[in-house]
């Protein structure tokens, strides 16, 4: 039997659908994304890890179970790739550093097993910045990560290399992690489209490094990126399966009632000077809403600066404990400048700020909670700007300024734990713009309602040749 040599091109609910029905087998489907891997990523430097016979192989069980008439999972030979920043066995949890090359996993993190366990094929690890704390990919062990669809911009960071290789067509979903952006601002990025779970929904931990610190504990996560909302969903309900190998994590709540159809728009928080692309996508997105029966209202949200501030306390205690020393070792220029910037923005130092941090994320985190008790979608921009041009945080201490206001929304959201998503919605020029939709936790399921509303005004699902 001869398969189409442009699998690759295909969502992962299509190639699913496919290798169950026999219409191809995961071997062909595998093929064709190492294929694509070959063929582009030369220019993209997406994918710093490749594993094409372990691929392969993976592929042959699939089909092994397809044959046998078991069930192969809901990502049944599906090409997928996963970030340099988690334990896949036999791989190094480089996390872009030198100092951490032969730093080889004895064991899968729950994520990647679980990936496994739904039937994903595992076609490359993908980069990320050194200690993966910049929304720009580069580092000295892998080098630097380009946006297939302006290689002037930034593909984002930190999990850049996962969505410029899921926009690219090499995999059809990618692994990433977000503690302020990680995931939303690469598939913002590249134009596709992202999640950020609820915290604690998708278990990881990294065994190569099990102990983390407070910020990482209570606000780093794990989650797909996609070029449909289809596939956000598939990608996350495969991640997030039960694994108590994680601390923190939380199994989905069994009865989730519908929630009224209500959303706030807000354009500008707290004063930020939001482009007016990204101003019209959003108040197009609203449109769109209203148009599928949302009753939209356009008003402030719960504050942002403040968690915003919150958060740079909780990394800069973080970073002082267990980092910098890292960081000096490395000697990674980048890492190092942007730690001189996050300690001249920090507020407070030491056990007493540490500790009013962590009293302010709770009366926060319960403003939230009761907003989105009444309204349960909130439409916020990603950025405040179209994708930077590329490296701009690392020019000067003027241009992090920058960067960092911009950033506002997905440098705070992440401290009340509640899941967001990334939206692509069009283009200006070369540049992709998109919208974040934010909802209670444990409530992705109404982010996907939403999302899919909005991704038929998009920009196509299909994947795009890497462009000068």
């Amino acid at each position: 039997m001869s398969f189409p040599k442009d699998l690759w091109r295909l969502s992962a609910a299509e190639i699913a659908l496919g290798i169950r029905n026999r219409r191809f087998s995961a071997r062909a489907a595998t093929e064709s994304a190492l294929a694509r891997l070959a063929e582009v990523n030369p220019a993209l430097n997406a994918v710093v890890a490749e594993m094409p016979d372990e691929a392969l192989s993976a592929a042959e069980a699939v089909d092994t179970k397809v044959t046998a008439g078991e069930d192969p999972g809901i990502l049944a030979g599906v090409p997928v790739t996963v970030k340099v920043n988690v334990d896949q066995k036999g791989h190094a949890t480089t996390n872009g550093l030198r100092i951490q090359k032969d730093l080889i996993a004895e064991t899968d993190t729950p994520v990647v097993a679980n990936l496994r366990k739904a039937g994903a094929v595992i076609i490359g690890r993908t980069n990320t910045p050194a200690f993966s704390t910049r929304w720009f990919t580069r580092n000295g062990l892998h080098g630097l990560t380009k946006n297939p669809r302006d290689a002037s911009l930034t593909p984002g960071g930190s999990s850049g290399g996962a969505a410029s290789a899921v926009a690219a067509g090499i995999g059809a979903i990618g692994h990433g992690t977000d503690i302020a952006g990680s995931i939303r601002y690469p598939a913002y990025a590249c134009g596709i489209h992202g999640l950020r779970p609820t915290f604690g929904r998708v278990p990881a931990v990294n065994f190569t490094s099990p102990d983390r610190h407070i910020g990482a504990q209570i606000m780093a996560v794990s989650g797909p990126i996609a070029r449909t909302v289809d596939d956000l969903r598939l990608g996350f309900e495969a991640m997030s399966q039960l694994d108590l190998r994680d601390s923190w994590y939380v199994p989905a709540p069994a009865d989730r009632p519908p929630l009224p159809k209500k959303a706030v728009l807000t354009v500008a928080p707290e004063g930020l000077s939001v482009d007016p692309a990204i101003q019209d996508a959003l108040r197009d997105a609203a449109g769109r809403l209203r148009d599928a029966g949302w009753e939209v209202t356009e008003r402030p949200c719960p504050p942002l600066r403040e968690m915003m501030a919150i958060q740079l306390i909780l990394w800069l205690a973080d970073f002082r404990r267990a980092t910098l020393p890292a960081m000096e070792k490395e000697g990674d220029a980048d890492a190092l400048f942007i730690f001189d910037q996050l300690v001249r923005h920090a507020g407070g130092e030491g056990f007493e700020a540490l500790m009013d941090a962590l009293q302010a994320r709770y009366r926060l985190v319960r403003e939230w909670q009761m907003f989105l008790a009444d309204t349960p979608l909130v439409l916020l921009p990603v950025s405040a700007e179209p994708p930077f041009p590329d490296q701009l945080d690392v020019q000067s201490p003027e241009a992090f300024d920058r960067v960092a206001e911009a950033q506002l929304v997905q440098i705070a959201l992440p401290l009340t734990g509640i899941p967001a998503m990334t939206v692509t919605t069009g283009m200006k020029g070369t540049a992709p713009i998109g919208v974040q939709l934010a909802a209670p936790r444990y409530r992705e399921d109404l982010l996907f309602e939403a999302g899919r509303i909005l991704e038929a005004a998009g920009v196509p699902s299909s994947p795009v040749d890497p462009a000068g």
